[in-house]
């Protein structure tokens, strides 16, 4: 038996409710066969298209009636955290019912730590929201001082600071789930990004990177396994070129490498592979896992994805 952190990407979510609740069970599909086995499961996930719909949903509110209030962004965070669980626990609910298995299902409202002088402050780089064009992200640049870059040849979106996770408030709450054997959601979006001030802890409008929030999770939950679960199933160098070669396994050492060679996209593969390398160095015997949503079985028994191992 094996304690396992599973990072979910994108594809195991949707950008509506409606399409959400359609595509999570595929994702309970995918997981119950963890379980089933008597692996501890503990599921972190994005929120970037939902946080972002959230927060536009009360600004575009607040705007034409007086009556709503703006939703300052830690708290659409945690918005999107409780919708994103409640989708969760209803398709794993009906999934392990259907394979006969009594457990129960928890999300945990997170707040991560982050850093209030980390430099990622001044810089904005996370996408969230919805794709705009040129024209529309210039508008609402002026209009609401919000910062909008271009997004990988797929239009415009607002970015905010992604700073670095230093702890998770709640770590001894989750640990605490686990190890009595329920099933645990946490870290949703990359947790709430909280700074400490005193005795206080203050939410901050950024998005951590939801891979190194999930690598510090199972860092402290001492898991064996990381799963990064996406939309490919194995880790590519020269990706998209004719001499592209998929990775079965990495060592930190050759991962660090292909980075210095410039093999993995901002924003895309390199937090994958960089969350990957925090966690296999981080205690001998530790096992990061690129691998697609589909293919989790799989990847545990080796047969696909890419490990990744000091």
């Amino acid at each position: 038996m094996a304690r396992i952190v599973v990072a979910l990407g994108g594809n195991a979510l949707g950008n509506t409710p409606q399409e959400q609740l359609q595509l999570v069970k595929n994702t309970a599909q995918a997981l119950v066969h963890l379980i089933e086995e008597g692996h501890e499961v503990i599921i972190t996930h994005g929120n970037g298209p939902q946080v972002g719909m959230i927060n536009l949903a009360f600004e575009l509110a607040a705007k034409n009636g007086k009556e709503t209030p703006e939703m300052p962004f830690p708290e659409c965070g945690a918005m999107s955290q409780g919708y994103i669980g409640y989708h969760l626990q209803n398709a794993l609910y009906a999934e392990l019912k259907r394979h006969h298995i009594d457990k129960s299902i928890a999300t945990v409202v997170t707040q991560v730590v982050v850093d209030k002088d980390d430099p990622a402050f001044a810089a904005p780089s996370k996408p969230i929201g919805a794709f705009l064009t040129e024209e529309e992200a210039k508008k609402r640049a002026l209009e609401q001082g919000y910062v909008y870059k271009e997004d990988a040849g797929r239009g415009w979106r607002r970015v905010v600071p992604s700073p670095k996770p230093i702890d998770v408030v709640e770590k001894d709450i989750i640990r605490t789930l686990v190890d009595n054997g329920h099933i645990v959601i946490a870290g949703g979006g990359g947790g709430i990004p909280v700074i400490r001030a005193g005795e206080e802890l203050i939410g901050v409008p950024a998005v951590i990177d939801k891979d190194f929030v999930s690598s510090l999770i199972a860092q402290l939950l001492d898991a064996d396994y990381l799963f990064i679960l996406t939309a490919i199933d194995r880790v590519m160098i020269n990706y998209m070129k004719p001499n592209q070669q998929a990775l079965d396994h990495l060592t930190v050492e050759e991962a660090k490498r292909y980075i210095a060679e410039g093999h993995f996209a901002k924003g895309s593969m390199l937090p994958k592979i960089e969350a990957s390398i925090n966690f296999a160095e981080s205690k001998d015997g530790r096992v990061a896992v690129i691998a697609a949503l589909e293919k989790t079985k799989e990847a545990l028994e080796g047969k696909s994805g890419t490990k990744i191992t000091l």
